[in-house]
C-alpha cells in the first residue's frame, strides 16, 4: 500500500471491478481506455495478468482509477512505464499527479528504477499537463500510434521522466 497526499494506492481485488468497471465506462476515460463490451470482465482479466502491477486509486475510501506499471528488466534498458484511468467526477483536485508522483516516488525508491515512460494520446491535453506537473517531458510523437474508436490510427506522445526530475505536485487547497 503506498499512500500519496491525498489518494491511497492499493492492490485491488475482484470486489473493485464494479467499481473500476464504472468508471472504465464513463465517456471521458472509454474514449482513452476502450474496451469490450463487458467491460467487468475486461478488467476482471486486466487485474489477472501478471505482467502488469496495479494499484486502485482510493480517495476518501472509494475506488476511484487505477494505475499500472511494468518494468523493462532488460539491464541495458532498464525503466518503468506507467499508465493510469481516473473518475472525472474527481478530477480538478490534484489526485491524477498525487497518483502518478506516489508511483514514481515508488518505482526510483523502491524497485531503483532510473527512468520511467508514459504514453498519452497526443491529444489528450488533460493527461498530458498532468504528466507534466511531476516532471515527465515530451520526448516526441509517436505517429499513427493507436487505434481510435473510429477505427483511424492517432497519434501518441512518448514522455520519460528521470529519477532526479520528479517533482512533487502542488496540492489543491
Amino acid at each position: 500500500m503506498l499512500h500519496g497526499t491525498s489518494v491511497t494506492l492499493r492492490p485491488p481485488t475482484e470486489a473493485d471491478v464494479p467499481a473500476l468497471a464504472a468508471v472504465r465506462a464513463e465517456p471521458e476515460v472509454y474514449r482513452w481506455w476502450r474496451g469490450d463490451a463487458d467491460l467487468a470482465a475486461e478488467v476482471a482479466r486486466d487485474l489477472a495478468d501478471p505482467d502488469t502491477e496495479k494499484l486502485v486509486i482510493e480517495y476518501e475510501g472509494h475506488a476511484v482509477g487505477m494505475i499500472q506499471w511494468h518494468a523493462e528488466e532488460d539491464p541495458d534498458y532498464r525503466h518503468a512505464g506507467i499508465d493510469i484511468y481516473l473518475d472525472p467526477s474527481v478530477r480538478g483536485r490534484g489526485l491524477g499527479p498525487d497518483a502518478v508522483h506516489t508511483v514514481a516516488r515508488h518505482l526510483f525508491d523502491d524497485h531503483g528504477h532510473h527512468r520511467l515512460t508514459i504514453d498519452p494520446a497526443a491529444s489528450n491535453a488533460a493527461a498530458i499537463r498532468c504528466y507534466e506537473k511531476v516532471g515527465f517531458r515530451p520526448v516526441g510523437i509517436m505517429r499513427r500510434y493507436e487505434r481510435g474508436t473510429d477505427g483511424t490510427w492517432h497519434d501518441g506522445l512518448l514522455m520519460d521522466l528521470l529519477a532526479d526530475e520528479l517533482t512533487a505536485p502542488v496540492p489543491k487547497p
